[in-house]
């Protein structure tokens, strides 16, 4: 997919890798919607972005925010060609029994967000694709943000390790529904990046995995990395209905 002039939705786009994987497809030509629960990082990302970005402030659990989010998109740029999932949450580093029984409610609140909310935004926005002229055999790309936790988690992260995989159990499925429309839908599982949900992990978690890493030198990845490959999958009309690993070898050292 050419990106000059088509149209993106990227959830979780206000900061972290969502914003690295705006100004990817900005840079690209692309013209970029952020969603987000922020709003003044938001507001702050699409005016930096300039007249080929905008911002709405939408929660992915909610079926009718998501919706008025891609009705304005579609309002302002006439059409949505791609939709990157990268809003959320962490679960905190909180062990299943630590004392008393892990929280139910942040249960709830981790896959509410991270899995459902995923499902929420790309059956809505799949929709809105399926009315594109095709360009070739394609009409639009989704792209999903797992982890490498879908395989590998850590202690602590039960619940978010649970809605990665879900995210990858989710992918290929959504590929063969999609096929016939010409809408790829390819998952992405990025390990350990500087971003702020990753500076609330534990040092000790964080350094182990760290030193897993088939790298010289050992390191942290970098958002503008990540974002690199997901504008790839984008160009690419070749790589669909598959999950593709971002981790420097960590997830394959540990096995």
């Amino acid at each position: 997919m050419i990106l000059h002039d088509k149209v993106a939705i990227i959830t979780g786009g206000a900061s972290g890798l969502g914003r690295a994987v705006a100004d990817a497809l900005a840079a690209g030509g692309a013209r970029v919607s952020l969603f987000d629960r922020d709003s003044e990082r938001g507001v702050q990302a699409a005016t930096e972005l300039g007249s080929a970005a905008m911002f709405e402030q939408v929660d992915v659990t909610s079926e009718s925010q998501v919706q008025a989010g891609i009705d304005a998109t579609l309002a302002r740029f006439g059409a949505i060609h791609i939709c990157i999932n990268c809003a959320g949450v962490p679960d905190a580093a909180k062990t299943v029994a630590d004392g008393k029984p892990f929280p139910l409610a942040l249960w709830d609140k981790v896959i509410a967000v991270n899995l459902t909310g995923t499902f929420n935004v790309l059956r809505l926005a799949a929709v809105a694709m399926a009315r594109n002229e095709p360009e070739g055999d394609e009409r639009g790309v989704i792209i999903n943000l797992s982890s490498g936790a879908a395989q590998d988690g850590q202690m602590g992260q039960a619940a978010y390790a649970a809605s990665k995989a879900g995210v990858i159990g989710l992918t290929l499925p959504v590929a063969r529904d999609l096929a016939d429309l010409g809408i790829r839908c390819v998952a992405v599982a990025p390990g350990l990046f500087e971003t702020p949900m990753v500076a609330g992990l534990p040092k000790k978690v964080a350094q182990a995995i760290v030193d897993r890493m088939i790298l010289f030198p050992r390191r942290m990845g970098q958002a503008s990395e990540l974002a690199h490959l997901v504008r790839s999958i984008v160009e690419n009309p070749y790589i669909n209905a598959t999950c593709l690993h971002i981790d420097a070898g960590a997830r394959m050292s540990s096995r």
